[in-house]
């Protein structure tokens, strides 16, 4: 399947616009991470903790709209988008949405 940020796939034709599908995340920061994060916030620099677990969260969200993509029959996935909010009632979960339109391709002359 081919995923895309784009509003098309470059050389093939879209077919049938499927529906705009999801895949959503959360994920918790644990208290080692945002001791990490409060120490960065005084001296600067980045938070490796919490960017490796936007990344793992990103992931997870992309692979939950592929399974989506899968589902509807789609042979792409276009305009892809994503969303991060902050959730939890001390704002501890990061949830993460990735939502595009599934589409299907005109096969190839």
């Amino acid at each position: 399947m081919i995923f895309t940020t784009t509003n098309n796939v470059e050389g093939r034709e879209i077919d049938t616009y499927i529906r705009i599908i999801a895949g959503e995340t959360v994920a918790g920061i644990n208290f080692l991470k945002d001791i990490g994060a409060s120490f960065r916030s005084i001296t600067g620099g980045r938070s490796a903790g919490y960017e490796e677990e936007a990344v793992r969260a990103r992931e997870s969200a992309l692979n939950e709209l592929w399974n989506r993509g899968q589902e509807v029959g789609a042979d792409a996935v276009v305009g892809i988008a994503f969303d991060y909010s902050p959730m939890g009632t001390s704002n501890d979960m990061l949830m993460v949405t990735a939502t595009g339109t599934a589409v299907r391709l005109k096969p190839l002359q």
